[in-house]
């Protein structure tokens, strides 16, 4: 176990509001179909980094009479997720304030670990899944899914997208993390102990109207306002009019009638 805590870890995105909006329209079905299959009822669940919780009362209501614990490092963003569930009223879901590396569980508590876009951010992404691993129950599943930045595609071609995407992974390799995690999820179980590891991969995709843009307007958002900005311009990777400059690129990009835009994740399902 390590003795790191978990502000250590920068986290790239932080906790602005249009971060926050962006990941509470994150559904089971949309971003954690590979584990679907693995949800039963009864099962006892962790969410690790679970944000404002959509993904995890959706885990919820999937192994009731099981109970589903959410886990994450911001306590402002636990009381959003508690409050979600209280409106949709799921009674078998409890979020926490913790750390990954250190996980205030004994060993072998839970059926299934789950993390969703969460070991991209972190120093040490190993270790994590070390530590997801011990409080599995024996034979039970490590689930993960990470984006992988340079995998992601887009039409037509917009400077000011390339502009972001080499800000992007100049501010998180600073921050001492790998956006490029997806293709490194198999190499990572690996790593961290794990013989029975089974990948898989999907995509979002953003190409509709309506998706064109919902995705421009929260990257459009967030390279103004959020932590990425922040540390763009603390680590003097950029200055407010290179911000300005991106954040009209993705405006401009989410008003074409063709646009298109692709993000490949990685995915394992580890078991213990």
């Amino acid at each position: 176990m390590s003795a790191q805590q978990p502000e250590d870890d920068v986290y790239t995105h932080g906790h602005h509001e249009s971060v926050v909006r962006a990941h509470a329209a994150r559904t089971a079905e949309n971003s954690a179909a590979f584990v679907l299959p693995h949800l039963t009822p009864g099962s006892d669940v962790l969410d690790v980094g679970c944000g404002p919780g959509s993904i995890t009362c959706d885990f919820a209501a999937l192994v009731s009479p099981g109970k589903v614990t959410g886990l994450d490092r911001s306590p402002d963003v636990i009381v959003q997720a508690q409050a979600l569930a209280v409106e949709r009223e799921v009674p078998n879901v409890e979020f926490l304030a913790g750390n990954i590396y250190d996980l205030d569980f004994a060993d072998g508590t839970f059926d299934v670990v789950h993390a969703h876009q969460v070991l991209q951010h972190l120093t040490d992404p190993v270790e994590a899944l070390r530590e997801m691993r011990r409080v599995a129950k024996p034979g039970g599943i490590v689930a993960v899914r990470d984006a992988d930045f340079h995998g992601m595609s887009w039409y037509p071609a917009i400077p000011e997208l390339d502009e972001w995407m080499d800000l992007y992974q100049r501010i998180a390799r600073r921050n001492g993390a790998e956006p490029d995690a997806g293709r490194r999820l198999v190499s990572w179980a690996q790593s961290a102990g794990f013989t029975d590891v089974a990948p898989t991969s999907s995509n979002w995709l953003y190409a509709t109207g309506q998706q064109r843009r919902w995705q421009a307007r929260v990257w459009g958002e967030r390279v103004l306002h959020s932590a990425f900005a922040e540390q763009a311009l603390e680590y003097g990777l950029a200055n407010e009019a290179d911000l300005a400059r991106i954040s009209a690129g993705w405006h401009r990009w989410g008003s074409t009638d063709d646009g298109w835009f692709l993000i490949p994740n990685g995915e394992v399902i580890a078991r213990a």
